[in-house]
């Protein structure tokens, strides 16, 4: 897969997940397989304030090779002062664009999934990136729209392509579907037809590297970006590079491949925030994606929830039947929250234009906050 001058040996991306997909557990991931590992997303505003946590937020481990940061922001000059920072400090070798995010507290300013219902200011944004970031690649990602009344996916992937986005990635739901129901692919399917001559990235309801390459297949996207499928199972890059081709073999770890990933993951979270009780209290939230399907008592599990050191955690997983073998469907399918359809939050009048007012501008400048990348 080729994003500009940036060229992948399989055709898939890390999706950008909020609290998640930070240096250590992009490395994580980079030591099962390959592809093109994104940030957690970044706020541009909080980027030209050098906000400190953002700062620790856009640094790579020197394993990284291609850097890739997610930017979020709704002014124009903002995105454009905060590009400049990433291409001109040397931060980044390729920068995605986020208008994809649900969040209500995000789309009632106007922001994420429903900003580019207004054209004018989602080409503004568009325009200024991209001239900032010269050389450097540009992608999107984006929903379908903000429901099945307002698509807008077509309209801005012509505009983007006209802008000179390197390629364009499309989570195939709206934001009032949130992460419910079934990812629509056939939207995929419409969107390469359309836009020709620009890499199309499918997102949605891949689980596995097989429903990735049954995605590619089904659609003819150029790749596809993976993000609640990874959750607890960083070795699905292993099993995406099966899927298209290399030789490799897909895993299906028994308990102790699955604790040595844990134990692997808590290691480098302790390395990125540099205090071992703050990076055992973050992989806390992954215990219940590990371990789904495992036959890993309650109280061990809550223990794990609790775990304040890194030998507190080797003391707990000593205790596994390491060969407990891989429980098969019950350790597969969906993770993390799939939620309900939710009428999106929007600004007042939102849907009356396209055209974006004065009103409306006032209201996006609260926006940028760091959520998922939707």
């Amino acid at each position: 897969m080729r994003i500009g001058p940036i060229e992948t040996d399989v055709p898939v991306v890390l999706a950008p997940m909020a609290g998640i997909t930070n240096t250590a557990f992009r490395r994580l991931c980079r030591e099962y397989g390959g592809g093109l590992f994104v940030s957690e997303m970044i706020t541009a505003r909080a980027l030209v304030e050098r906000n400190e946590t953002t700062m620790r937020l856009i640094q790579h481990h020197p394993s990284e090779t291609t850097r890739s940061i997610q930017l979020y922001g709704v002014d124009p000059k903002t995105m454009g002062a905060a590009t400049r920072i990433l291409v001109e400090e040397d931060h980044a070798d390729h920068i995605d664009m986020n208008f994809g995010c649900p969040v209500p507290k995000v789309t009632r300013k106007g922001g994420g999934a429903a900003l580019p219902w207004k054209t004018t200011l989602f080409e503004q944004i568009l325009t200024e990136t991209v001239a900032a970031a010269g050389d450097v690649p540009v992608t999107i990602k984006m929903r379908m729209g903000i429901d099945d009344d307002h698509l807008t996916y077509l309209d801005a992937a012509r505009i983007a392509a006209d802008l000179g986005v390197a390629a364009i990635g499309l989570h195939a739901r709206t934001a009032a579907q949130h992460y419910s129901g079934n990812a629509h692919w056939d939207a995929i399917r419409t969107l390469k037809s359309e836009i020709n001559g620009l890499p199309i990235l499918g997102n949605g309801d891949i689980w596995s590297g097989a429903d990735a390459k049954r995605m590619v297949d089904e659609t003819g996207c150029d790749g596809v970006i993976v993000g609640r499928g990874c959750l607890g199972r960083p070795w699905l890059f292993a099993d995406l590079e099966a899927a298209f081709g290399k030789d490799v073999e897909s895993i299906m770890p028994n308990l102790g491949f699955v604790a040595d990933a844990f134990r692997r993951h808590a290691e480098l979270l302790v390395e990125f925030l540099e205090d071992e009780n703050h990076g055992c209290r973050d992989i806390r939230k992954h215990v219940a994606w590990y371990f789904k399907g495992y036959a890993v008592g309650g109280e061990t599990r809550s223990a794990l929830a609790l775990v304040n050191s890194l030998e507190e955690m080797d003391a707990i997983l000593a205790d596994l039947d390491r060969d407990s073998p891989y429980p098969g469907a019950d350790a597969e399918g969906q993770r993390g929250r799939a939620g309900s359809p939710k009428r999106p939050a929007l600004p007042d009048g939102w849907l009356d234009s396209r055209e974006i007012l004065g009103a409306h501008m006032k209201e996006l400048v609260d926006t940028e906050s760091s959520h998922s990348g939707g």
